[in-house]
């Protein structure tokens, strides 16, 4: 018999989850002897055993890990046979490196669920079921290591029979530190909005029975509240919309398994995955004909956002309610989700009739996660809850602890130290002074985690943003400034692990440049630590700065005066019917005279201003409103396009969009229907940029990255990839997002490789003010 031994290194999100349990438990079946443990970076086996064991051990560890596991990679070599009597799972290897240990938030597991449903079983429908594959993580830890005495589990202390689950390297409950039973454990409440406590034997069937007869539930969920409501009633949905102040977003909703959200959606594969992975993201997906989800939930807009319960509570209040329900973030308008029991009741009294309330406190506020399916590939459009704090690995190490800033609106931030950079969960907009108090607490308790305090602070260039305020603000720091669309290249380079140059197509719709004015139709070719501006789009003039994006008219209106030369046909076009000569002629005024009015580059402008023509869209009620609902009625089957030009003398090259603006109005006037102008519209903007991305690469054989809030548009995406697929490896965000919430793991890229090549931010910083007062 061949004995022999090897020393394995598994690297990836394999603490917290189970990993040495199931590592233990494969042992014991293929007779292998020797010890697991965690290290500074992941997990350390020493297995002993015959060749042929090893062999298939170190294949399973490959290729079948526990569900919320995820193996980067298995290492190995060779070491002398040393004779063991079993398998153990060792103590945590002593290191001086702080890592973090702590998974993320994991939707309930199979086993569980059974439990949790089998009237047999002592943990029948008990709402905090969990095990090593499933339940609360990061939104319950305090600080690391990720022990129950660190997490908001510590005022429970286990009974006899959990203590003995967790004790046990063969339970899967084996270092579960949440784990409770309805002997130990957290309980749930249910009060009205008069704070009243209602009495009842299962407070989540009373729920139930309040959503069935048309009332909104408050309850508090993992990463925080969640408002809900039957979302097949259109009373009831527009009875929530009235109190939340949520006039026409469209809202998620939750329903009991996959085949109720057949029924509501059109599913394919990819989203099928999507819905039931541990992570239990949003998926947007196309509504169904014919679905029995009321009208007001999405309005319009023919996508709608699905998500899978995800906690023992959703579970038993799905099946206990019969009905998909809404499930929307429990907060007021422009206001962070509220996480505690008192905050709850206090802003949420208005909105919610009951409260389903429970005794485990909420340590971290994490956002349900939103994910879309482009391309053939999920894109991650929201990074939170199940992704955070998951880091994005690097081979290379930073050369210093970096904290970037982010963006300011869809904020998150980052901390890259080692070869990790930990994204933070969402923020949101920083528009409130509540968002900036969550803002600031989730970055000291992320460094906690990290167990980092960065000296370096990158920020955007936008000297408004709070972000770049903050990080200017902190004493005894470098800052470091990076330009807002180098970020969203950079985060989607540094995703994928790309060094050296790319053709970067940065679209959006604002961005602070280098030169002052606003860009956002960006095609660069960069690296990490610099760019070249190669392209951009003819500037539409923003009259009243952030009022014209609330008020779309206004960039029609500019941007039709340019394309007629100040005489555009506005008499017969519907949008304006209902302004006055003063008002049309009060902002041509502004313009003119250039008071508070910006040039912006941004293709984002140019969806408001056409969608706002040909839709009929004065306003928008929240950000990005009319530019989604433009992409959304596009037809599918329309292949036509618009004349545009493209100006190759100046440096740099100008897309100029103004013929294409003619036609558009054109088919308009000519009674063409708003679907076949949005197609056209699409299909000319990807052919532009497809033939600049071109002239970009030359012969220089450089991928193509495409980033920015634009390329979440699943139409513009896809069609910028098929033009360019033939000629050029194209690349794109997927599980960071390709919108602002992505631009901080950029940012963290860009600041160190700066600081590789001596560059220091007040060289940088110095740089953009020469060339503002200069321009």
């Amino acid at each position: 018999m061949n004995l022999g031994g090897i020393h394995i290194e598994i690297r990836g999100t394999v603490q917290g989850v189970g990993y040495r349990p199931w590592v233990f438990q494969l042992a014991r079946r293929m007779d292998i002897r020797g010890a697991v443990r965690n290290d500074s970076r992941g997990v350390s086996i020493d297995a002993f055993g015959t060749s042929d064991a090893l062999d298939r051990f170190v294949t399973a560890l490959r290729s079948e890990p526990p569900p919320a596991a995820r193996v980067r990679s298995v290492t190995y070599l060779a070491i002398p046979f040393v004779s063991h009597s079993g398998f153990a799972i060792a103590g945590t290897m002593a290191s001086t490196e702080r890592h973090v240990s702590i998974p993320a938030d994991l939707a309930t597991c199979d086993d569980c669920l059974r439990e949790l449903l089998d009237p047999t079983d002592r943990r029948y429908r008990y709402p905090f079921i969990n095990c090593t594959n499933c339940g609360p993580r990061y939104s319950i830890v305090f600080d690391s290591p990720y022990d129950r005495g660190n997490t908001s589990m510590a005022p429970f202390r286990m009974c006899g029979a959990c203590e003995r689950e967790y004790d046990n390297p063969e339970d899967r409950r084996f270092h579960a530190q949440p784990n409770a039973c309805p002997d130990c454990g957290p309980r749930l409440s249910a009060l009205d909005n008069r704070q009243r406590k209602i009495v009842t034997r299962d407070p989540i069937q009373f729920a139930a029975r309040a959503l069935r007869a048309g009332f909104t539930i408050a309850l508090k969920g993992l990463g925080g509240f969640h408002l809900a409501c039957d979302a097949t009633s259109g009373i009831a949905v527009q009875r929530l919309r009235d109190r939340k102040r949520r006039e026409r977003k469209p809202l998620a909703v939750m329903v009991r398994d996959l085949a109720q959200a057949e029924e509501i959606a059109e599913l394919n594969d990819v989203e099928r995955e999507s819905l039931l992975s541990v992570e239990r993201p949003i998926v947007l997906a196309k509504s169904r004909i014919g679905s029995p989800i009321a009208a007001q939930v999405s309005g319009a807009v023919p996508l709608i956002g699905i998500v899978l319960p995800y906690t023992p509570m959703h579970h038993l209040l799905l099946r206990d309610a019969g009905v998909p329900l809404v499930m929307t973030s429990g907060n007021l308008s422009d206001e962070p989700m509220v996480t505690t029991n008192n905050d709850a009741i206090e802003q949420l009294g208005p909105v919610a009739d009951v409260f389903l309330l429970h005794s485990r406190d909420i340590v971290t506020r994490v956002d349900d996660s939103i994910v879309r399916v482009i391309d053939g590939a999920p894109a991650v459009l929201r990074r939170a809850r199940g992704f955070v704090p998951r880091a994005i690995e690097t081979s290379r190490a930073f050369s210093e602890p970096i904290l970037a800033c982010g963006a300011h609106l869809k904020n998150t931030f980052c901390i890259a130290t080692g070869n990790n950079a930990f994204l933070g969960p969402h923020i949101g907009d920083l528009e409130s002074v509540a968002t900036l108090r969550a803002y600031e607490t989730a970055i000291e308790r992320m460094k906690a985690f990290v167990g980092a305090a960065p000296r370096v602070l990158v920020h955007d260039l936008h000297p408004d943003y709070f972000s770049t305020r903050y990080a200017l603000a902190q004493d005894g720091v470098q800052t470091i400034a990076v330009q807002h669309h180098h970020a969203h290249i950079a985060s989607a380079m540094a995703e994928h692990g790309i060094e050296g140059s790319v053709v970067g197509v940065a679209y959006d719709g604002t961005g602070f440049g280098t030169d002052g004015t606003s860009w956002g139709g960006e095609i660069l070719i960069a690296d990490y630590e610099n760019f070249e501006r190669f392209a951009t789009f003819r500037p539409i003039p923003l009259a009243g700065g952030d009022q014209a994006i609330r008020q779309p008219w206004r960039i029609a209106l500019a941007l039709l005066d340019d394309t007629f030369g100040g005489a555009p046909p506005l008499h017969a076009i519907p949008l304006f019917r209902e302004f006055s000569a003063p008002a049309i002629e009060a902002v041509r005024r502004m313009i003119a005279r250039g008071f508070n009015t910006t040039p912006a580059r941004g293709v984002g402008r140019y969806f408001d201003a056409l969608g706002a023509i040909v839709l009929g869209m004065a306003d928008a009620r929240y950000e990005g409103e009319v530019a989604f609902r433009w992409n959304m009625i596009a037809d599918d089957a329309e292949r036509g396009r618009y004349p545009i030009v493209i100006h190759d003398g100046a440096s740099p090259w100008e897309i100029d969009p103004r013929p294409m603006v003619k036609a558009a109005l054109d088919d308009l006037l000519a009674g063409r229907s708003a679907a076949t102008i949005s197609a056209r519209f699409h299909n000319t903007l990807a052919a532009a940029t497809a033939e600049v991305a071109r002239a970009a690469i030359a012969s220089r054989g450089m991928p193509v990255v495409l980033s920015g809030g634009c390329f979440q548009n699943v139409r513009l995406a896809e069609s910028v990839i098929e033009a360019l697929r033939p000629s050029a490896r194209v690349i794109m965000n997927r599980e960071v997002p390709a919108g602002d919430g992505g631009i901080a793991l950029g940012q963290a890229f860009i600041a160190d490789a700066r600081l590789r090549a001596g560059v220091t931010a007040t060289v940088a910083v110095n740089a953009i003010e020469e060339e503002l007062v200069c321009a």
